[in-house]
């Protein structure tokens, strides 16, 4: 039987999820908007909720979830200072809690080559910098993808790595890792073409959390799919 997914959030990545889901299989039995949200989610409406809100929500969604004994799979971003709270509420419920920055496994490989390139440099005469491009609906600059990669980078280095934040247009998401020389340069990019990445991404991650209770993070499901293959 297919997993029953509960949708937190009606805007374009909601919809997008809704889509994508029920095109891989799964039952959508509902994708709830803010005056949704009013309500208690009732327990056993679901298998799996997947949350893609805005920050100021995040945390409430979330622990709607729990309470009803769901797991689910948080996309939202920005409200990392409430974040640790609400892992440390987990284990209290019969949920379960993946939230990341980023569901795209192209990403994942690309923090790979930015912490490598970050750790290669050392004692080099490259400067390096990171550059981020969203459209201008995002809210939160830096993106979390920007800063998990920059923290991932300095982890590997030792330095900082500096961010900057471009909001124009419609770009779903662009990331890239300059690192300059006086004669030379190095550029590492990567392109989201579409949101649909990081909706699909979500969908996968729901799946797999499915039965699953504490925290994971989108390396524990990348763990377990390069186990399995």
């Amino acid at each position: 039987m297919s997993p029953r997914l509960l949708v937190i959030g009606d805007g374009k990545m909601g919809r997008a999820v809704a889509q994508l889901a029920a095109a891989r299989g799964l039952t959508v039995v509902g994708v709830y908007g803010p005056a949704d949200m009013a309500q208690p989610i009732a327990p056993g409406i679901a298998d799996v909720a997947i949350e893609f809100t805005q920050p100021d929500a995040a945390a409430a969604n979330v622990r709607a979830a729990l309470t009803a004994g769901l797991p689910i799979v948080c996309g939202t971003t920005g409200w990392d200072a409430e974040l640790a709270t609400v892992r440390g509420e987990v284990p209290s419920t019969t949920g379960a809690l993946l939230h990341a920055h980023n569901f795209s496994l192209g990403v994942f490989l690309f923090r790979q080559l930015v912490e490598q390139a970050a750790r290669l440099r050392r004692g080099t005469a490259f400067d390096a910098h990171l550059v981020e491009t969203h459209h201008t609906a995002k809210l939160d600059a830096p993106s979390g993808t920007a800063r998990m990669l920059a923290e991932a980078a300095t982890a590997a280095s030792g330095d900082a790595l500096p961010v900057s934040s471009v909001r124009v247009g419609s770009v779903p998401g662009t990331h890239t890792l300059i690192l300059d020389a006086p004669f030379e340069q190095i550029r590492l990019t990567h392109d989201a073409r579409d949101r649909r990445v990081f909706a699909d991404g979500a969908v996968a991650v729901a799946e797999w959390l499915v039965g699953r209770r504490g925290n994971f993070t989108f390396d524990d499901y990348v763990a377990d799919l390069t186990r399995s293959s």
